[in-house]
């Protein structure tokens, strides 16, 4: 009896594990973090790709206008369509497979004609705003034009596709919270996408396996 009670004595005594509301706000106060370093993440992939297609568009632009070559230097709506064409060509591959590489989803073309579409109505708001501040308010100094054009049509735009490449563009469920997507018939799963592909695959495709 005696070894008994001592072998009970020098038993570990284990801490209660919290369970129900009591570790529940721990628990989404973490997610809560997870979800903020996450999206700041991906807003800073977001703008470095951005900045990138910008200096894209304007060395390439000012290469085929003024550079040493004189490619395009009596077209400069030439040189402009070229310029713009690069950089929305590395703006989507950056931003398919960086910036939002958790949400793409195997519909490229679907994918793709959607980007093309957020940016152009990018630009329409840029524009507009342009036009606003040269044919209503009747600024048109070069200060007034570049801060139309360049600041705030530019950052309205911006903003205007950072949530349209959410929403609309790249519209797979988000592998980085680690969320489960229901399926129709209960289980997990995701619908409508396909397992995560590299670059290297998308160009490549599949090779069939060698007997």
């Amino acid at each position: 009896m005696s070894s008994q009670v001592d072998e009970l004595a020098l038993a570990p005594v284990r801490a209660p594990v919290p369970t129900g509301t009591a570790a529940r706000p721990t628990s989404d106060a973490a997610r809560r973090r997870t979800r903020v370093v996450a999206r700041l993440a991906e807003l800073g992939r977001f703008s470095f790709v951005g900045t990138v297609a910008f200096f894209v568009d304007l060395g390439l632009f000012n290469l085929l206008r003024f550079g040493p070559w004189d490619a395009l230097s009596a077209s400069p709506l030439e040189a402009k369509a070229i310029a713009v064409s690069v950089a929305t060509v590395v703006s989507w591959l950056g931003s398919r497979y960086w910036t939002f590489s958790d949400r793409r989803t195997s519909r490229h073309g679907r994918e793709l004609l959607t980007f093309l579409l957020v940016n152009a109505a990018g630009m329409a708001i840029s524009l507009g705003v342009l036009a606003f501040t040269t044919d209503v308010l009747g600024l048109t100094s070069p200060l007034a034009e570049n801060v139309a054009a360049n600041g705030v049509g530019l950052a309205l735009a911006n903003v205007f596709r950072y949530v349209a490449y959410r929403r609309v563009v790249f519209t797979g469920p988000s592998r980085a919270g680690g969320g489960h997507v229901t399926g129709a018939d209960g289980g997990n799963g995701s619908v409508g996408t396909a397992p995560d592909r590299s670059l290297a695959d998308d160009l490549v495709g599949n090779v069939p396996d060698k007997d």
